[in-house]
Protein backbone atom coordinates (compact mmCIF):
# COMPACT_ATOMS: atom_id res chain seq x y z
CA UNK A 1 0.00 0.00 0.00
CA UNK A 2 2.64 2.25 0.87
CA UNK A 3 4.53 1.81 -2.62
CA UNK A 4 1.29 2.50 -4.23
CA UNK A 5 0.48 5.63 -2.34
CA UNK A 6 4.06 6.76 -2.39
CA UNK A 7 3.70 6.08 -6.40
CA UNK A 8 0.33 7.60 -6.98
CA UNK A 9 1.75 11.09 -5.05
CA UNK A 10 5.06 11.38 -6.88
CA UNK A 11 3.58 10.58 -10.32
CA UNK A 12 0.80 12.97 -9.62
CA UNK A 13 2.99 16.02 -8.56
CA UNK A 14 5.29 15.39 -11.81
CA UNK A 15 2.45 15.56 -13.99
CA UNK A 16 1.03 18.52 -12.35
CA UNK A 17 3.72 20.95 -12.87
CA UNK A 18 4.08 19.55 -16.45
CA UNK A 19 1.20 20.16 -17.35
CA UNK A 20 1.08 23.38 -15.20
CA UNK A 21 3.72 24.31 -17.39
CA UNK A 22 1.43 23.97 -20.53
CA UNK A 23 -1.51 25.64 -18.77
CA UNK A 24 0.13 28.44 -17.53
CA UNK A 25 1.65 29.38 -20.71
CA UNK A 26 -1.25 28.63 -23.02
CA UNK A 27 -3.52 31.44 -20.61
CA UNK A 28 -0.35 33.79 -21.01
CA UNK A 29 -0.73 33.63 -25.13
CA UNK A 30 -4.95 33.56 -24.67
CA UNK A 31 -5.24 30.23 -25.64
CA UNK A 32 -8.88 28.82 -24.24
CA UNK A 33 -7.82 25.85 -21.87
CA UNK A 34 -10.97 23.46 -21.87
CA UNK A 35 -9.17 21.14 -19.46
CA UNK A 36 -6.40 20.31 -16.97
CA UNK A 37 -6.66 16.65 -16.14
CA UNK A 38 -4.21 14.93 -14.04
CA UNK A 39 -4.88 11.22 -15.32
CA UNK A 40 -6.88 9.42 -18.05
CA UNK A 41 -10.03 7.26 -18.31
CA UNK A 42 -13.15 7.91 -16.76
CA UNK A 43 -13.18 11.24 -14.74
CA UNK A 44 -13.48 10.38 -10.75
CA UNK A 45 -13.83 14.41 -10.03
CA UNK A 46 -14.20 17.57 -11.67
CA UNK A 47 -15.11 21.00 -11.56
CA UNK A 48 -15.28 23.79 -13.45
CA UNK A 49 -13.48 27.18 -12.25
CA UNK A 50 -14.04 29.93 -15.09
CA UNK A 51 -13.67 28.53 -18.73
CA UNK A 52 -11.82 25.17 -18.20
CA UNK A 53 -12.72 21.80 -16.68
CA UNK A 54 -10.40 20.78 -14.03
CA UNK A 55 -10.51 17.03 -13.21
CA UNK A 56 -8.78 13.57 -11.77
CA UNK A 57 -9.20 10.84 -13.51
CA UNK A 58 -9.01 6.89 -13.03
CA UNK A 59 -5.61 5.92 -14.41
CA UNK A 60 -2.89 8.11 -12.54
CA UNK A 61 -0.43 7.07 -15.20
CA UNK A 62 0.01 11.00 -16.91
CA UNK A 63 -2.35 14.24 -17.72
CA UNK A 64 -3.23 16.50 -20.25
CA UNK A 65 -3.87 20.23 -20.72
CA UNK A 66 -6.81 20.13 -23.97
CA UNK A 67 -6.70 23.26 -25.25
CA UNK A 68 -8.98 24.67 -28.42
CA UNK A 69 -7.40 24.21 -31.48
CA UNK A 70 -4.32 22.25 -30.67
CA UNK A 71 -6.20 19.74 -32.65
CA UNK A 72 -8.78 19.96 -35.68
CA UNK A 73 -11.69 21.86 -33.61
CA UNK A 74 -15.24 19.89 -34.33
CA UNK A 75 -18.56 22.22 -34.26
CA UNK A 76 -20.41 20.96 -31.65
CA UNK A 77 -23.21 22.90 -33.05
CA UNK A 78 -24.65 21.74 -36.55
CA UNK A 79 -27.44 23.07 -39.53
CA UNK A 80 -30.59 22.00 -37.94
CA UNK A 81 -30.10 21.48 -34.13
CA UNK A 82 -32.76 22.58 -32.10
CA UNK A 83 -31.86 25.14 -29.19
CA UNK A 84 -33.08 27.64 -27.29
CA UNK A 85 -30.80 30.55 -26.53
CA UNK A 86 -30.14 32.51 -23.05
CA UNK A 87 -29.40 35.80 -24.18
CA UNK A 88 -27.27 38.82 -22.62
CA UNK A 89 -28.25 42.86 -21.85
CA UNK A 90 -26.69 43.07 -25.19
CA UNK A 91 -29.10 40.33 -26.82
CA UNK A 92 -25.85 38.56 -27.77
CA UNK A 93 -26.22 34.84 -26.89
CA UNK A 94 -24.34 33.24 -23.96
CA UNK A 95 -25.53 29.59 -24.13
CA UNK A 96 -26.85 27.73 -26.43
CA UNK A 97 -29.26 25.14 -24.73
CA UNK A 98 -30.22 22.06 -26.53
CA UNK A 99 -33.43 19.93 -25.75
CA UNK A 100 -32.17 17.48 -23.44
CA UNK A 101 -31.43 20.21 -21.00
CA UNK A 102 -33.71 20.91 -18.23
CA UNK A 103 -33.48 24.87 -19.21
CA UNK A 104 -34.36 24.21 -22.91
CA UNK A 105 -38.10 24.57 -22.09
CA UNK A 106 -37.63 27.48 -20.01
CA UNK A 107 -36.35 29.86 -22.27
CA UNK A 108 -38.40 31.99 -24.72
CA UNK A 109 -36.04 32.33 -27.58
CA UNK A 110 -36.13 28.77 -29.24
CA UNK A 111 -35.88 27.89 -32.86
CA UNK A 112 -33.58 25.82 -35.25
CA UNK A 113 -29.71 26.67 -36.79
CA UNK A 114 -30.40 27.64 -40.25
CA UNK A 115 -26.84 29.16 -40.27
CA UNK A 116 -23.71 30.10 -37.78
CA UNK A 117 -20.05 31.41 -37.61
CA UNK A 118 -18.83 30.53 -33.86
CA UNK A 119 -15.22 31.35 -34.77
CA UNK A 120 -14.82 34.55 -36.51
CA UNK A 121 -17.90 36.77 -37.42
CA UNK A 122 -19.69 35.06 -34.07
CA UNK A 123 -23.40 35.20 -34.90
CA UNK A 124 -26.30 32.44 -35.33
CA UNK A 125 -29.10 32.85 -37.32
CA UNK A 126 -32.13 30.69 -35.90
CA UNK A 127 -35.92 29.74 -37.40
CA UNK A 128 -38.86 29.47 -34.76
CA UNK A 129 -41.44 27.37 -34.15
CA UNK A 130 -43.92 29.86 -35.93
CA UNK A 131 -41.24 30.37 -38.93
CA UNK A 132 -39.84 33.32 -37.59
CA UNK A 133 -36.19 34.04 -38.58
CA UNK A 134 -33.70 35.51 -35.99
CA UNK A 135 -29.72 36.68 -35.88
CA UNK A 136 -28.38 36.98 -33.13
CA UNK A 137 -24.34 38.28 -32.19
CA UNK A 138 -22.55 35.84 -30.02
CA UNK A 139 -20.93 36.20 -26.78
CA UNK A 140 -17.13 35.20 -27.65
CA UNK A 141 -17.26 32.70 -24.39
CA UNK A 142 -20.50 31.63 -24.81
CA UNK A 143 -21.16 28.14 -23.95
CA UNK A 144 -23.05 25.02 -26.04
CA UNK A 145 -25.14 22.91 -22.57
CA UNK A 146 -26.28 19.53 -24.05
CA UNK A 147 -27.46 18.79 -20.89
CA UNK A 148 -26.49 19.18 -16.81
CA UNK A 149 -23.30 17.22 -17.05
CA UNK A 150 -21.73 18.03 -20.80
CA UNK A 151 -21.19 21.80 -21.43
CA UNK A 152 -18.23 23.15 -23.59
CA UNK A 153 -17.59 26.58 -24.37
CA UNK A 154 -16.97 28.18 -28.08
CA UNK A 155 -13.81 28.81 -28.74
CA UNK A 156 -13.19 31.79 -31.26
CA UNK A 157 -10.32 32.21 -33.76
CA UNK A 158 -8.12 34.44 -31.42
CA UNK A 159 -8.34 32.09 -28.36
CA UNK A 160 -6.99 28.40 -30.45
CA UNK A 161 -3.58 27.16 -30.19
CA UNK A 162 -3.25 27.20 -33.99
CA UNK A 163 -4.37 31.10 -34.08
CA UNK A 164 -1.30 31.97 -31.91
CA UNK A 165 2.23 33.37 -33.06
CA UNK A 166 5.11 30.05 -33.50
CA UNK A 167 6.58 32.00 -30.69
CA UNK A 168 3.61 31.71 -28.16
CA UNK A 169 2.67 28.20 -29.23
CA UNK A 170 6.62 26.68 -28.96
CA UNK A 171 6.26 28.17 -25.65
CA UNK A 172 3.21 26.99 -24.94
CA UNK A 173 4.67 23.40 -25.92
CA UNK A 174 8.20 23.66 -24.23
CA UNK A 175 7.33 24.75 -20.85
CA UNK A 176 6.02 21.39 -19.75
CA UNK A 177 9.23 19.78 -19.87
CA UNK A 178 11.00 22.68 -18.75
CA UNK A 179 9.10 22.73 -15.50
CA UNK A 180 10.08 19.48 -14.90
CA UNK A 181 13.47 20.04 -15.56
CA UNK A 182 12.90 22.97 -13.20
CA UNK A 183 11.50 21.26 -10.55
CA UNK A 184 14.28 18.86 -10.76
CA UNK A 185 16.69 21.31 -10.43
CA UNK A 186 14.84 22.67 -7.24
CA UNK A 187 14.80 19.34 -5.60
CA UNK A 188 18.48 18.93 -6.11
CA UNK A 189 18.83 22.27 -4.60
CA UNK A 190 17.12 21.53 -1.54
CA UNK A 191 19.25 17.90 -0.72
CA UNK A 192 22.38 20.29 -1.24
CA UNK A 193 20.63 22.38 1.30
CA UNK A 194 19.78 19.71 3.72
CA UNK A 195 22.73 17.15 3.47
CA UNK A 196 25.93 19.78 3.14
CA UNK A 197 28.57 19.57 0.40
CA UNK A 198 31.00 17.75 0.74
CA UNK A 199 34.40 19.60 2.64
CA UNK A 200 38.15 18.70 1.77
CA UNK A 201 38.38 16.71 5.10
CA UNK A 202 38.38 13.05 5.14
CA UNK A 203 35.58 11.18 7.40
CA UNK A 204 37.10 7.79 6.29
CA UNK A 205 39.24 5.97 3.92
CA UNK A 206 38.23 2.35 2.69
CA UNK A 207 40.75 0.07 4.17
CA UNK A 208 42.92 -1.62 1.28
CA UNK A 209 42.37 1.70 -1.10
CA UNK A 210 44.69 3.96 -3.13
CA UNK A 211 44.06 6.26 -0.86
CA UNK A 212 45.02 4.24 2.28
CA UNK A 213 47.77 2.77 0.70
CA UNK A 214 49.43 6.39 0.38
CA UNK A 215 48.94 6.92 3.90
CA UNK A 216 45.85 8.73 4.14
CA UNK A 217 43.95 8.96 6.88
CA UNK A 218 40.72 10.06 8.56
CA UNK A 219 40.71 13.85 9.78
CA UNK A 220 43.61 14.72 6.89
CA UNK A 221 42.30 17.99 4.91
CA UNK A 222 43.19 17.92 1.45
CA UNK A 223 44.60 21.04 -0.05
CA UNK A 224 46.11 20.52 -3.40
CA UNK A 225 46.13 18.18 -6.47
CA UNK A 226 49.32 18.35 -8.39
CA UNK A 227 50.30 21.73 -7.37
CA UNK A 228 45.89 22.90 -7.80
CA UNK A 229 44.33 24.27 -4.97
CA UNK A 230 41.51 22.10 -3.55
CA UNK A 231 38.15 23.66 -2.65
CA UNK A 232 35.59 21.37 -2.16
CA UNK A 233 34.68 17.89 -2.82
CA UNK A 234 33.78 18.54 -6.47
CA UNK A 235 36.55 20.22 -6.77
CA UNK A 236 38.69 17.26 -5.47
CA UNK A 237 36.46 14.71 -7.79
CA UNK A 238 37.20 16.59 -10.61
CA UNK A 239 40.95 16.24 -10.24
CA UNK A 240 40.41 12.51 -9.78
CA UNK A 241 38.57 12.18 -13.24
CA UNK A 242 41.47 14.43 -14.99
CA UNK A 243 44.05 12.02 -14.03
CA UNK A 244 42.80 9.29 -16.39
CA UNK A 245 44.11 6.72 -13.79
CA UNK A 246 47.42 8.39 -13.73
CA UNK A 247 49.19 8.56 -10.09
CA UNK A 248 48.21 12.26 -8.64
CA UNK A 249 50.29 14.34 -5.69
CA UNK A 250 48.19 15.50 -3.12
CA UNK A 251 49.07 17.92 -1.14
CA UNK A 252 47.64 17.17 2.60
CA UNK A 253 47.23 18.63 6.39
CA UNK A 254 47.46 16.86 9.02
CA UNK A 255 47.37 18.75 12.60
CA UNK A 256 49.95 21.55 11.70
CA UNK A 257 52.22 19.35 9.33
CA UNK A 258 51.68 19.46 5.78
CA UNK A 259 53.34 16.56 3.47
CA UNK A 260 52.38 15.33 -0.54
CA UNK A 261 51.69 11.53 -1.20
CA UNK A 262 50.92 9.57 -4.44
CA UNK A 263 47.53 8.44 -5.28
CA UNK A 264 46.98 6.22 -8.10
CA UNK A 265 43.49 6.13 -8.95
CA UNK A 266 41.39 2.97 -9.55
CA UNK A 267 38.56 2.58 -12.39
CA UNK A 268 34.90 1.91 -11.40
CA UNK A 269 33.03 0.48 -14.22
CA UNK A 270 29.63 0.72 -11.75
CA UNK A 271 29.52 4.21 -11.57
CA UNK A 272 32.12 4.89 -14.56
CA UNK A 273 34.46 7.12 -12.26
CA UNK A 274 37.96 7.30 -11.06
CA UNK A 275 37.79 7.15 -7.36
CA UNK A 276 40.43 7.41 -4.52
CA UNK A 277 38.01 5.74 -2.19
CA UNK A 278 38.10 8.36 0.38
CA UNK A 279 34.74 9.53 2.02
CA UNK A 280 34.86 13.76 2.91
CA UNK A 281 33.23 15.39 5.68
CA UNK A 282 30.04 17.02 4.98
CA UNK A 283 29.80 21.03 5.76
CA UNK A 284 26.63 23.00 5.51
CA UNK A 285 26.28 24.51 1.92
CA UNK A 286 26.37 28.56 1.45
CA UNK A 287 23.33 29.69 -0.69
CA UNK A 288 25.65 30.27 -3.90
CA UNK A 289 27.04 26.46 -3.23
CA UNK A 290 22.75 25.14 -3.41
CA UNK A 291 22.35 27.10 -6.38
CA UNK A 292 25.41 25.92 -8.01
CA UNK A 293 25.61 22.01 -7.16
CA UNK A 294 21.67 21.77 -7.48
CA UNK A 295 22.48 22.94 -11.02
CA UNK A 296 25.17 21.18 -11.76
CA UNK A 297 23.67 17.81 -10.12
CA UNK A 298 20.81 18.22 -13.11
CA UNK A 299 23.82 18.47 -16.21
CA UNK A 300 25.50 15.67 -14.49
CA UNK A 301 22.22 13.74 -14.56
CA UNK A 302 20.74 14.94 -18.15
CA UNK A 303 24.12 13.56 -19.56
CA UNK A 304 23.67 10.54 -17.91
CA UNK A 305 20.09 10.10 -19.60
CA UNK A 306 21.29 11.02 -23.14
CA UNK A 307 24.40 8.39 -22.12
CA UNK A 308 21.00 5.82 -21.88
CA UNK A 309 19.49 7.23 -24.78
CA UNK A 310 22.08 6.93 -27.18
CA UNK A 311 23.04 3.26 -25.53
CA UNK A 312 19.12 1.50 -26.45
CA UNK A 313 19.91 3.26 -30.34
CA UNK A 314 23.04 1.79 -30.45
CA UNK A 315 22.12 -1.30 -29.36
CA UNK A 316 24.67 -1.70 -26.44
CA UNK A 317 21.42 -2.23 -23.76
CA UNK A 318 18.11 -3.91 -25.06
CA UNK A 319 14.79 -2.71 -24.42
CA UNK A 320 14.95 -5.73 -21.37
CA UNK A 321 16.78 -3.20 -19.46
CA UNK A 322 13.85 -0.69 -19.42
CA UNK A 323 11.93 0.01 -16.57
CA UNK A 324 8.14 0.59 -17.02
CA UNK A 325 5.36 1.83 -14.51
CA UNK A 326 5.94 -1.21 -12.47
CA UNK A 327 9.33 -1.10 -11.99
CA UNK A 328 9.20 2.80 -11.33
CA UNK A 329 6.92 2.29 -8.76
CA UNK A 330 8.81 -0.28 -7.24
CA UNK A 331 11.72 2.23 -6.96
CA UNK A 332 9.62 4.56 -5.62
CA UNK A 333 8.35 2.37 -2.47
CA UNK A 334 12.11 1.15 -1.73
CA UNK A 335 12.70 5.29 -1.89
CA UNK A 336 9.88 6.06 0.57
CA UNK A 337 10.92 3.10 2.86
CA UNK A 338 14.64 4.20 2.91
CA UNK A 339 13.61 8.24 3.88
CA UNK A 340 12.52 11.75 2.97
CA UNK A 341 16.22 12.64 1.15
CA UNK A 342 16.18 9.23 -0.89
CA UNK A 343 12.80 10.04 -2.03
CA UNK A 344 13.36 13.84 -3.05
CA UNK A 345 16.32 12.49 -4.88
CA UNK A 346 14.43 10.04 -6.55
CA UNK A 347 11.35 12.75 -7.42
CA UNK A 348 14.22 14.67 -9.05
CA UNK A 349 15.65 12.01 -11.03
CA UNK A 350 11.91 11.37 -12.10
CA UNK A 351 11.42 14.39 -13.23
CA UNK A 352 14.15 15.40 -15.05
CA UNK A 353 13.60 12.15 -16.82
CA UNK A 354 9.62 12.97 -18.12
CA UNK A 355 11.01 16.66 -19.11
CA UNK A 356 13.86 15.42 -20.73
CA UNK A 357 12.29 12.26 -22.34
CA UNK A 358 9.44 14.66 -23.38
CA UNK A 359 11.82 16.89 -25.42
CA UNK A 360 12.67 13.75 -27.63
CA UNK A 361 11.34 14.45 -31.49
CA UNK A 362 9.25 10.74 -30.75
CA UNK A 363 5.36 11.19 -31.89
CA UNK A 364 3.08 12.45 -29.46
CA UNK A 365 5.67 13.67 -27.25
CA UNK A 366 6.41 17.39 -26.53
CA UNK A 367 9.65 17.20 -28.76
CA UNK A 368 7.18 15.83 -31.73
CA UNK A 369 4.89 18.72 -31.51
CA UNK A 370 7.95 21.46 -31.42
CA UNK A 371 9.36 19.71 -34.71
CA UNK A 372 6.35 20.37 -36.44
CA UNK A 373 6.15 23.99 -35.45
CA UNK A 374 10.11 24.11 -36.79
CA UNK A 375 8.93 22.70 -39.90
CA UNK A 376 6.31 25.23 -40.27
CA UNK A 377 8.41 28.09 -39.75
CA UNK A 378 10.57 27.16 -42.02
CA UNK A 379 8.15 26.30 -45.06
CA UNK A 380 6.31 29.38 -44.34
CA UNK A 381 3.33 27.39 -43.62
CA UNK A 382 1.77 25.01 -41.29
CA UNK A 383 1.64 21.01 -41.77
CA UNK A 384 -1.64 19.67 -42.68
CA UNK A 385 -3.43 19.43 -38.95
CA UNK A 386 -4.97 16.10 -39.84
CA UNK A 387 -1.56 14.60 -41.00
CA UNK A 388 0.08 15.95 -38.12
CA UNK A 389 -2.71 14.09 -35.87
CA UNK A 390 -2.30 11.24 -37.32
CA UNK A 391 1.04 10.90 -36.79
CA UNK A 392 0.61 11.93 -33.22
CA UNK A 393 -1.83 9.00 -33.02
CA UNK A 394 0.48 6.36 -34.68
CA UNK A 395 3.54 7.67 -32.29
CA UNK A 396 1.32 7.42 -28.96
CA UNK A 397 0.26 3.67 -30.44
CA UNK A 398 3.46 2.83 -30.99
CA UNK A 399 4.63 4.12 -27.07
CA UNK A 400 1.53 2.66 -25.60
CA UNK A 401 2.61 -0.78 -27.35
CA UNK A 402 6.24 -0.40 -25.87
CA UNK A 403 4.63 0.48 -22.78
CA UNK A 404 2.87 -2.92 -22.69
CA UNK A 405 6.30 -5.03 -23.41
CA UNK A 406 8.26 -2.89 -20.97
CA UNK A 407 5.67 -3.40 -18.09
CA UNK A 408 5.25 -6.76 -19.38
CA UNK A 409 9.27 -6.81 -18.27
CA UNK A 410 8.41 -4.76 -15.10
CA UNK A 411 6.36 -7.90 -13.59
CA UNK A 412 8.85 -10.42 -14.70
CA UNK A 413 11.99 -8.56 -12.59
CA UNK A 414 9.79 -7.27 -10.15
CA UNK A 415 7.58 -9.93 -9.02
CA UNK A 416 9.50 -13.57 -10.84
CA UNK A 417 12.95 -12.36 -10.74
CA UNK A 418 13.77 -14.08 -7.33
CA UNK A 419 11.89 -17.15 -7.96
Amino acid sequence: MQTILSFVIVLSVLVFIHELGHFLFAKRAGILVREFAIGFGPKIFSRWKGETLYSIRALPLGGFVRMAGEDPEIVELQTGSKVAVELDDQDRVTGFFFPKHPKYQSLPVKGKVTGMDLEKDLFVRLETEDGRPLRYDVHPQAFLYRDLKDKTQIAPLDRQFSSKTLGQRALTILAGPVFNIVLATILFMVLVKLTGVESKVIHDVVPGSPAAESGLKSGDVIRAVNGQTIRDGDDLRDKVQQSQGQPILVTVQRGDQVFQTKVKPIWNPQIKQYLMNVRLQQQPATATEVVAKGAKETVIWTDRIFEGFGQLITGKIGIQSLGGPVQIASITGQAAEAGFLALIRWTALLSLYLGVFNLLPIPALDGSRLVFIGLEALRGRPVDPNKESMVHFVGFALLMVLMLAVTYNDIMKVFFSQR
